[in-house]
């Protein structure tokens, strides 16, 4: 992937991509797109967590996205506006999450999703050593470009 001041993240991205829910708001449990547990959580999720079918990161899983906003059911697809990228590594691979809303991000829900991810980041680098795997694992920021930039509400 490109750094985030050479190109957009994701060019051919639709402004409203369909997305489909595996993890919602609340939950303990962190559900794969394939539907297995990918781990039990310390902590509830506080957002909606899933995919962009189609689409797929640098690790070969589909591209994650986090929706904003009220608790959504397992397995729901919508549609609904991209309004920023984060830029993460996991396991040494490009992780991007989009993130989705049905209205623009403030700046309080920006600063939320940074201090979810690096806290996020630093309990995946505990749960790859567990699994024996790479724990080059960190929250980069935001990506640059037309949907990288958060957008402030």
């Amino acid at each position: 992937m490109a750094p985030a001041s050479e190109s957009a993240p994701f060019p051919e991205l639709p402004r409203e991509p369909e997305v489909l829910i595996e993890t919602p708001r609340g939950s303990w449990v962190k559900w794969r797109a394939d539907g297995r547990v990918d781990f039990i959580s310390p902590f509830p999720s506080p957002y909606n967590y899933g995919c962009i079918p189609g689409y797929q990161s640098d690790d070969g899983d589909p591209l994650d996205v986090v929706v904003l906003g009220p608790r959504l059911s397992r397995g729901a697809r919508l549609r609904v506006p991209v309004v920023g990228v984060v830029d993460f590594i996991d396991a040494g691979r490009g992780d991007p999450k989009v993130i989705c809303s049905v209205r623009p991000m403030g700046e309080r829900e920006r600063l939320g999703v940074e201090r979810f991810f690096r806290f996020y980041a630093g309990f995946k680098r505990v749960l790859h050593r567990v699994r024996g795997q790479v724990p080059d694992t960190r929250f980069r920021g935001w990506l640059a470009g037309p949907f990288g930039e958060p957008q402030d509400g």
